[in-house]
């Protein structure tokens, strides 16, 4: 079966394709368009169901998006669902970071959490998976790989960032990694 992600993020799309490796996966670029589906929802979850909905309405192709958000406890969850703007409408990975740090400099908690929710649209019918991943915000910047906060958040459990792991390590216990698996256990039982 094949799956469209309404995702313009090559990182994403990598993460994904190495996650789902019985279905094809195709990305927006790949399926021919290239603009950015606006995230007006004020949910992760409402912005996952207009990403979907836009090119399930539009080209009536069996597909899903994701919405991820990293939640700060002490900055009462933000960023948010505005994660990926979070220092501005065109800014950059390290422009959010540095923000993200600034607002943190002072404040002894640093618990976090990144949560992702996926909206799956086949045949017309809605299915929502969710995965969260807890951890905290390090001080600096630790690790090469991986995007967005990658570099500064470290999960739980863990003495490494999501920038210091492999992409297989990272989607073994990632937000993104585990609302996937839930995912293709949906995928599997249809």
């Amino acid at each position: 079966m094949k799956l469209i992600f309404a995702t313009n993020n090559a990182h994403k799309l990598s993460e994904i394709k190495e996650a789902v490796t019985n279905f094809e996966i195709v990305g927006l670029k790949e399926f021919g368009i290239t603009e950015d589906i606006p995230e007006t929802g004020a949910t992760l979850k409402e912005n996952a169901r207009i990403k979907a909905r836009f090119i399930y309405d539009k080209f009536g192709e069996n597909c899903f998006a994701d919405d991820t958000g990293l939640e700060v406890e002490s900055l009462n969850g933000e960023p948010g669902v505005y994660s990926a703007r979070y220092a501005g409408e065109h800014c950059s990975f390290e422009d959010n970071n540095t923000k993200l740090l600034t607002e943190l400099k002072d404040k002894p908690n640093r618990k976090a959490q990144f949560r992702t929710v996926i909206c799956l649209i086949i045949e017309n019918k809605e299915s929502y998976f969710e995965g969260i991943c807890e951890g905290e915000i390090l001080q600096s910047y630790q690790g090469e790989k991986g995007f967005g906060y990658d570099p500064i958040f470290q999960p739980s459990g863990f003495k490494a960032s999501f920038a210091q792991m492999t992409m297989t390590q990272k989607n073994e216990i990632s937000h993104r990694g585990l609302a996937v698996k839930k995912l293709i256990t949906f995928l599997n039982k249809g």
